[in-house]
């Protein structure tokens, strides 16, 4: 063969391998993004998944194992539906009633998710009002005013 034929063959083998590496370490790539519904209906065609799923955390069913870095949870969703959370790792920051978890990770028996990572996002209390209601005049006021003197 010439040199040339080897150089590209070689750098086809070298491309090759580092796509199939990305594949490999990226997980959520290849994972299924489901409802917790759908995931609950039909919990066994997922099993060898990896899922995400999202719910409203049931605050009262938290249970915090500190020793084991284990956290156990409930979440719900708006048709009532109650799934329970195994995570092994640590608790995020901003856990209470109301705010949505997003799980990623896989089912396991009846009704239960093991997550590998849970996050959560800001309930509306964080979100702006709404733009139909902005009075730029008061708005103006608030900018004129003098600091406060501490």
């Amino acid at each position: 063969m010439k040199k040339n034929t080897l150089v590209m063959l070689g750098g086809f083998i070298i491309a090759g391998a580092i796509v199939f590496l990305l594949m490999a370490a990226t997980p959520g790539s290849s994972g299924v993004e489901l409802t917790m519904k759908e995931l609950l209906a039909n919990q066994q065609d997922y099993k060898d998944d990896f899922v995400t799923v999202e719910g409203l955390l049931v605050e009262d069913s938290i249970k915090w194992d500190a020793d084991k870095i284990e956290l156990k949870f409930d979440v719900k969703d708006n048709d009532g539906n109650i799934m329970h959370v195994i995570h092994n790792g640590t608790k995020p920051d901003n856990f209470s009633d109301g705010v949505i978890t997003i799980l990623q990770g896989a089912p396991t028996q009846k009704n239960t998710f093991v997550a590998e990572t849970v996050k959560t996002r800001c309930p509306s209390k964080y979100e702006g009002e709404d733009m139909k209601n902005y009075d730029p005049e008061t708005h103006k006021e608030k900018l004129n005013q003098p600091p406060k003197e501490q």
